[in-house]
């Protein structure tokens, strides 16, 4: 099978590592790829959001399978392009991609299958959470405790162009919860706990995430989970003529009434599937693909018992900035000979040598039976890694037990 992973985000050098490990590969390309993905297949300098030049691409390298890493190029609608133009894709179409690309739509799809959600709000009153409805890199949610903290977000939102959504304050756990659905069946694909704010203790301004950990030991059984969130929604979807292939992503919040959804995502998370596709047990790439041709149901994958800890290093100035370009990275090797996988996010080559070239950089993934232990194996080989001005935080997983 030749297989074309659309992306160049450590979410994408995840899929591609475990794709790879597939007896049923035969060709690995990424469009337009990283360093990390490129020691595993071919990449190609063709942005993820040019769909025009993904299907030419598609066409001259006679691809099997697209499958299609981030948010943007599914609300855009570039899985329609390929799949109208005969590519098996994993990835929704633009019309259930919006399920992510608009929280307005989300919510309205949520009502209709009857799943409990945040309550809507009128006006944006503390505590409250204000939302940007569109899509923006995981920055543009806002929890607000205090007036003060609600007029900063309505100005960040403001800043941010189109419109908001205002949505009680839930508390709890959060937890991450992923199936795969070819439309109509919904294979359940396990749990995460990512880290959003750039500081510890949950301090700071939201990023794409900081870390992540797999499984999340004291959020209910992931597969009840799945049935009671998405698949009534995969049902909707269906029904309303606009079926779901792919991925998906809930964020609940498991409160004292029980799970409510914070919010859908169209695709697999970052950095959740760096914790996540170490743990699957199974062929991936056959599951991906089953998904693509609306046979999951027959897919076999699952998770194993033991445990995943990513960490993200970012550049000095993230989520501020996400071009942090040039600094050398040194210690990716010894990182991996300390057992660890590295993801690369945010880097290039230059005169032969790994640099950084984002804002989120490396994602230091470690496996262990706990997650305690895997933490410990994970902070361990970020220890190894160096570039000038990395940050990272220093308690992910910190509050897991098992």
């Amino acid at each position: 099978m030749r297989v074309l992973v659309v992306g160049s985000g450590a979410r994408e050098h995840a899929l591609a590592w475990r794709i790879a490990q597939s007896a049923a590969l035969s060709e690995l390309h990424a469009a337009p790829g990283n360093p990390g993905i490129a020691t595993l297949g071919t990449c190609h300098p063709v942005r993820a959001d040019d769909g025009e030049s993904l299907l030419g691409l598609c066409s001259t390298l006679a691809i099997d399978l697209a499958v299609i890493g981030p948010e943007g190029p599914l609300v855009t609608g570039v899985g329609d392009a390929l799949r109208h133009a005969g590519v098996a894709v994993f990835g929704p179409g633009a019309d259930a991609a919006r399920i992510e690309g608009s929280k307005a739509f989300a919510k309205e799809v949520l009502e209709a299958a009857g799943v409990a959600t945040a309550r809507t709000m009128p006006v944006a009153r503390a505590p409250c959470v204000v939302k940007a409805d569109g899509l923006a890199a995981g920055k543009g949610v806002f929890v607000c405790r205090t007036p003060a903290e609600v007029d900063a977000s309505l100005r960040e939102v403001s800043a941010l162009g189109g419109p908001l959504v205002i949505e009680e304050l839930l508390e709890g756990e959060e937890v991450s919860v992923f199936a795969l659905s070819d439309g109509r069946n919904v294979v359940p694909l396990g749990s995460a706990k990512d880290f959003k704010r750039i500081g510890d203790g949950d301090l700071g301004p939201n990023t794409g995430g900081m870390g992540a950990y797999s499984p999340v030991p004291s959020a209910p059984d992931a597969d009840a989970l799945v049935e009671t969130i998405h698949r009534p929604v995969i049902d909707e979807l269906a029904r309303r003529g606009t079926p779901f292939v792919g991925c998906l992503f809930a964020g609940l919040m498991i409160t004292d009434e029980g799970p409510q959804v914070l919010e859908f995502n169209a695709r697999f998370g970052d950095p959740e599937t760096q914790v996540l596709v170490p743990r699957v047990d199974g062929d991936l790439l056959g599951a991906l693909a089953a998904t693509a041709s609306g046979d999951v149901a027959g897919a076999e994958v699952s998770t194993r018992d033991d445990a995943a800890v990513t960490v993200v290093l970012a550049a000095p100035d993230y989520p501020a900035r996400s071009d942090y370009s040039g600094a050398v990275i040194e210690g990716v090797e010894a990182a991996e000979r300390e057992g660890a996988l590295v993801f690369q996010g945010g880097t290039a080559r230059r005169d032969g040598r790994l640099v950084t070239n984002g804002g989120r950089i490396l994602s230091v993934t470690a496996v262990g039976e706990t997650v305690p232990e895997a933490r410990a194996r994970a902070y361990a080989a970020v220890e190894c890694v160096r570039f000038d001005g990395a940050r990272f935080r220093r308690d992910i997983a910190a509050v897991a037990g098992g």
